[in-house]
């Protein structure tokens, strides 16, 4: 196996180090929520975002000003990419049926597809006003049917984003709240004296963010660890050249200063003409200042002998967006296993999926594509479990075998539970505190 890396990001040790001081602040952070609640929130808020209104929750009137900000073409833009999103996640629920089998004559199981109760949708938006992400959060979680849906977004420049406030809004957020960062986690989830807390946290966010969520996680349910932006391009020569290739890195590199972008190619040509094209397009690239850092620190060029390499490294990173420009896009859907989503063939993009085609945007980072899939409808809804005995002869031949294995554990008063039915339903004189007797043995 031979794989070289042309280009390689920072050192996972650095990595590392910087993710304990994340921890360490977010510790402490979400500990003086918990403690002072309210006014750790707004103390927060004029630290970092120089932000201190009379409400950090905007009323309908003033949902309803920030909206008319904006035109008659950006709200038309909004809806268009809520219907898509909306479109989709419809499909994804439509598939999720509840089940009652009879499995054996007189015992009846199922489940039932519940909603969450309450759930926290976070929106970043200090750096970009993350629109988008308000359709992926706000609007699937509506359906689902989750019947208190709250929004959390940073202001941008100092006050809230009309056209973050009008998504949330068309969305079908129940609550908007103007704060971000470990504040807005921490309200959510903890709860504030003006703040009920939420049953479950959503949405992306910078590494303070994703790092409250896995802290908060167990207290509340969450989505998935999302942190920074990840993508990888996989492209070979025939599908795709440097301008596309460097194009479509420096696209999500933008996002922060820490996000993973890498270039996994058969080519050792195509590989050192997309580092050109790369330094190319940040001499021109207005977010150059963000996207440079990411690209230096975190940046990864590497050259495979062949597919099969490819699709290894590609699973062994798993990364959030993987967009695959080859002569056989197909056989990478078929087999990779691990990664956040799939952009297939040089016509689509990672900004699709951002923005607007209707497939989710939160999706696993660092690695959790080996485990979880991304935000979706079914993240929203608990599948629950019932079952029903209907008749005497099934509760005394489930109540037997019941029984033996109980004891089997030693769990005498399990047993009993089971014991109980087999002698008011069966007749079986079962012995407290001992197993039932086989079938042809009790007859």
């Amino acid at each position: 196996m031979t794989i070289e890396y042309l280009k390689r990001g920072k050192p996972e040790a650095d990595r590392a180090e910087d993710d304990a001081k994340t921890r360490a602040t977010v510790e402490a952070t979400l500990k003086d929520i918990g403690a002072r609640g309210d006014a750790a929130v707004r103390e927060l808020s004029e630290k970092f975002d120089n932000y201190s209104p009379a409400s950090f929750r905007l009323s309908q009137q003033e949902i309803d000003d920030l909206m008319a900000q904006l035109s008659d073409r950006e709200l038309a833009d909004i809806k268009f990419a809520q219907e898509q999103v909306r479109n989709f996640a419809q499909a994804q629920r439509d598939s999720m049926l509840d089940i009652e089998v009879e499995t054996m004559p007189g015992v009846i199981l199922g489940h039932k597809n519940i909603p969450v109760q309450s759930v926290g949708c976070y929106v970043p938006g200090g750096k970009f006003p993350m629109v988008a992400s308000a359709h992926m959060s706000v609007a699937t979680a509506s359906v689902a049917g989750v019947p208190r849906i709250i929004a959390c977004t940073p202001p941008f420049k100092g006050k809230p984003n009309p056209a973050v406030i009008a998504a949330m809004h068309l969305g079908g957020a129940h609550e908007i709240y103007v704060m971000g960062g470990i504040q807005a986690i921490g309200a959510m989830a903890l709860g504030t004296e003006t703040i009920d807390p939420v049953h479950m946290l959503v949405g992306p966010g910078n590494a303070f963010v994703a790092e409250a969520k896995r802290q908060l996680f167990g207290r509340v349910g969450i989505d998935l660890f999302a942190g920074p932006t990840e993508t990888m391009v996989i492209a070979d020569e025939t599908a795709a050249d440097a301008e596309l290739c460097a194009t479509d890195l420096l696209g999500q590199a933008e996002h922060g200063y820490n996000s993973p972008c890498v270039l996994l190619t058969n080519s050792k040509k195509l590989a050192e003409e997309t580092l050109s094209e790369i330094d190319r397009i940040l001499g021109i690239l207005p977010t150059a200042d963000t996207a440079r850092v990411s690209w230096d620190e975190y940046g990864e060029i590497i050259v495979c002998d062949t597919y099969e390499e490819m699709l290894e490294v590609a699973d062994d990173i798993a990364s959030e967006h993987v967009q695959v420009m080859t002569d056989r896009d197909d056989w990478f859907l078929e087999n990779m296993t691990c990664y956040g989503a799939l952009f297939l063939g040089p016509r689509t993009n990672v900004s699709n999926g951002d923005k607007v085609i209707g497939t989710n945007h939160t999706l696993p980072t660092k690695k959790a594509g080996r485990y979880t899939g991304g935000l979706w409808v079914g993240k929203y809804l608990k599948t629950h479990s019932y079952q029903k005995v209907t008749t005497d002869e099934a509760a005394t031949l489930i109540g037997e075998y019941g029984s033996r294995l109980c004891m089997l554990e030693g769990f005498v008063g399990h047993a009993e539970q089971c014991n109980i039915r087999v002698r008011r339903y069966g007749g079986v004189n079962v012995p407290y505190g001992t197993a039932a007797p086989y079938r042809d043995a009790a007859e």
